[in-house]
């Protein structure tokens, strides 16, 4: 390794070379999360719900998460997403449409023990599921 007063050049270079052993840095440079990404990079996304779905937790924990299959509108690719609070599966019925974003795992990854889950529902039919679920608002009917 280069430590000399005249150095500045090839250390500029070596961190440039070893950039790419960073996971972070590859993924940002080759655009994989646009590519691999059901929502395309955006923070939300609305699709329609074709299932109501029941997600088994992993070890240690133990229960039922409820979730739904959502179809995207922008791209038609089928995700699950998690349900967020108690009560708010009752509000959601199958054909809403629903908006999803992501849960906030790392590395574009589930959030404790729900498996395979990336995204969580925010609202439906345009209205928030928080407000749904405290009964401040009613779903629209389509």
């Amino acid at each position: 390794m280069a430590r000399g007063e005249f150095a500045g050049r090839t250390l500029a270079r070596s961190r440039k070379k070893r950039r790419w052993l960073k996971k972070w840095w590859k993924r940002k440079e080759l655009g994989l999360k646009e590519k691999y990404d059901p929502l395309e990079g955006t923070a939300r996304a609305s699709g329609i719900v074709i299932k109501k779905v029941g997600i088994e937790q992993k070890q240690p924990h133990s229960g039922i998460i409820k979730g739904v299959v959502v179809q995207l509108l922008k791209n038609g690719k089928k995700v699950t997403a998690h349900v967020p609070r108690d009560k708010a599966i009752g509000k959601i019925d199958e054909h809403d449409e629903v908006t999803i974003e992501g849960l906030g795992g790392s590395q574009r990854g589930q959030m404790g023990s729900i498996p395979g889950v990336r995204y969580k529902v925010v609202a439906v039919n345009g209205v928030s599921l928080e407000m749904l679920r405290k009964g401040k608002k009613e779903k629209p009917k389509r």
